[in-house]
């Protein structure tokens, strides 16, 4: 990803900021009252503010320091949605049985981790491009394989690719589990911080956008 810088912005910050996905849809009213719905994004794009997280003037100059290194808007980065960050619910442990990113057909080698929203109705699949390397779990057919002997992982990808001889066989089921982050950038150039209006517990607002691979 062009303009990306893979670093995390300070967890401690992120956790308390505020934010989540948003979609855009067309909605047109017809002579009858009826409504006639068109999605004109496929995939959702996620939207934080940094502002709300920041509680005193050491958290202020974090992120200061942060912004000015990524250069405002010119640079990404990774950060952690405290809702959204795993394969599996908040209070689980990943497992290598989460997510099913793909079929065998004993050729195909590389897969991308995506991650499933939803069930019976219309279920939403999501590439997952800033996985937490560390964090991965990859099973074939229900047997965990590893990481540097059956695979390798592009984290900046996030493209799991199996090793010469390991390819998965024909119709077998690859399986993983995972934490991840959000690649998002700044949506502004210009911090404007008003510190005697920030000592009276003003907060301002510093918006981040999710960026589309």
């Amino acid at each position: 990803m062009a303009g990306f810088h893979d670093i995390l912005f300070p967890l401690p910050i992120a956790l308390g900021a505020r934010g989540g996905p948003e979609r855009r849809t067309d909605i047109v009213a017809t002579a009858s009252g009826r409504e006639e719905r068109n999605a004109r994004w496929a995939h959702a794009r996620r939207r934080y503010d940094v502002g709300s997280a920041i509680r005193t003037l050491a958290d202020l100059e974090t992120v200061l320091a942060f912004f000015e290194e990524r250069r405002g808007r010119l640079y990404g980065f990774r950060w952690r949605d405290r809702l959204d960050f795993k394969s599996c619910p908040l209070a689980a442990a990943p497992a290598p049985a989460d997510q099913t990113i793909g079929l065998g057909d004993g050729v195909a080698t590389a897969f991308r981790l995506t991650k499933l929203y939803g069930g019976a109705h219309a279920p939403y699949r999501r590439d997952i491009a800033k996985p937490v390397a560390a964090s991965l779990r990859v099973a074939v057919q229900g047997v965990e394989v590893f990481a540097g002997v059956d695979f390798d992982l592009d984290a900046t990808t996030g493209t799991v690719t199996f090793r010469a001889g390991h390819a998965p066989a024909a119709g077998a089921a690859v399986t993983t589990g995972f934490e991840f982050d959000v690649p998002v950038r700044f949506d502004v150039d210009r911090l404007e911080i008003d510190l005697s209006a920030f000592d009276a517990g003003h907060v301002p607002s510093i918006p981040l956008v999710e960026i589309i691979p």
